[in-house]
């Protein structure tokens, strides 16, 4: 028999849970349409993404949706995009080819860019915020079971919370550090990031973070980066911030040389090997700005640096005798340093 505390609890939380979906639930605040005509045009929003990867722990794929002009994609900046041409999979079926024009790495965002693709994109309202108790679904291509016109995965749930994901879960190892809604849902497996949070408008309400779990206390965190942060991050973008890598510049007559920096890189093996750092030589200009061994260098003065090849193209377009910034990641901090000659 259910002990009367027991039963107490559960009453008050249907309460709770009751008022908030009956308030989602009523004809104002829904369009008559079913569920499966909301997902239908939901999902013509979404597109699956193919690019580098492939190793142990590195998919190839993920997921993406379309903001704006039907013409520009919104993701998770990861190592899939690490390629020249990132491949676009529609909900129709169509195979385009996307270029990366910019990212944001303290929020883990790129933005890509497609050419006369004529989709359906979801609007940026930083207006709309996600509520605890309120009903979610995700859109996202998980386990990469979408490959051509299939329609991608949905999953339901409910909001949890709306929290800081720096000052709630230290024990979690993330980049981002900012706001996040945390949902009742395995919404973050391989292959959705960069999918859909909507609510039953079909409104964007955020977009799927990263997989992010402890190994040690077996935490698995289930976030989306709340389209606030989101909406924000796609102007700070889209007014130039940050650059693509191979973005035209002018040459410099006396350029800057890594080796004069005293930055030695780890091999160069492979078309896009990182600008990671093996060593830094006592003395150099690298030493004194603070770079360190394992440092991974990602910007050049907010120009998006995706590999050895375009950290060396970007130094070819800076003066020797002028200073200039670098944003690297340590570990999973991003530290920015000035390299003053």
């Amino acid at each position: 028999m259910m002990q009367p505390r027991t039963l107490l609890v559960m009453m008050i939380l249907a309460c709770i849970f009751g008022q908030t979906l009956r308030a989602d639930d009523t004809p104002r605040a829904e369009p008559s349409k079913g569920l499966e005509d909301l997902f239908q045009n939901a999902q013509r929003s979404v597109v699956k993404l193919y690019g580098a990867g492939g190793m142990k722990g590195l998919e190839s794929y993920q997921s993406g949706v379309v903001i704006g002009d039907g013409n520009t994609i919104l993701t998770s900046w990861s190592t899939v995009l690490d390629v020249d041409k990132v491949r676009v999979v529609t909900y129709d079926g169509r195979r385009l080819d996307a270029e990366v024009i910019g990212v944001d790495p303290e929020c883990e965002l790129a933005l890509l860019k497609i050419e006369d693709a004529k989709l359906p994109g979801f609007q940026l309202d930083a207006k709309i915020q996600a509520r605890p108790g309120q009903r979610v679904f995700s859109i996202t291509n998980l386990f990469g079971i979408a490959a051509g016109n299939e329609a991608c995965s949905y999953q339901k749930g409910v909001v949890m919370a709306i929290s800081n994901l720096q000052s709630k879960f230290v024990g979690l190892r993330s980049v981002y550090r900012g706001k996040v809604i945390v949902v009742d849902a395995m919404t973050n497996n391989p292959g959705a990031a960069g999918g859909a949070l909507i609510d039953l408008r079909g409104r964007l309400l955020g977009v799927i973070g990263k997989e992010l779990r402890d190994e040690q206390s077996g935490i698995w965190l289930n976030y989306s980066i709340p389209i606030d942060v989101v909406a924000a991050s796609v102007d700070r973008i889209l007014s130039g911030k940050t650059r693509a890598a191979g973005a035209t510049l002018a040459m410099a007559k006396n350029p800057h040389k890594p080796a004069e920096l005293g930055l030695v890189f780890i091999p160069n093996v492979i078309p896009k090997t990182p600008a990671f750092i093996d060593r830094v030589r006592k003395d150099s200009l690298a030493e004194k700005a603070g770079i360190q061994p394992n440092d991974l260098i990602l910007l050049i003065n907010e120009q998006r640096v995706d590999s050895q090849k375009a950290f060396d193209q970007i130094l070819q377009t800076i003066e020797r005798g002028d200073s200039f910034q670098l944003l690297i990641q340590r570990g999973l901090e991003l530290v920015r340093v000035q390299i003053r000659p």
